[in-house]
């Protein structure tokens, strides 16, 4: 799904791929929310991202860090609650089609 600035943002990092899935998993669960994309950033880390309104996101966040710190290394959280539209280049470049 492409960005388009629209809604917040929300993005778990994590040391791993298999604790990234975990959490992707945990974050679209708990709420509204719908996969942008995921990026492997590289030395192992990923980044998962989610879209929906701000409890959404912030919900999604907790529960998908929770899930991520459970079984692997959670390395960064964010709710990104305004971004500018042109984010949508940077977290929809491995964005997830449905």
């Amino acid at each position: 799904m492409r960005y388009h600035g629209e809604q917040a943002l929300g993005l778990i990092e994590t040391l791993g791929m298999v604790p990234a899935l975990l959490a992707a998993d945990a974050m679209l669960k708990s709420g509204d929310t719908e996969l942008v994309s995921y990026e492997n950033i590289g030395s192992t880390l990923v980044t998962v991202v989610v879209t929906g309104d701000v409890a959404a996101c912030e919900a999604a966040v907790a529960a998908g860090a929770e899930a991520a710190a459970s079984i692997g290394k959670l390395t960064a959280r964010n709710v990104m609650k305004r971004p500018v539209r042109e984010l949508g280049d940077v977290v929809s470049v491995h964005d997830v089609d449905y």
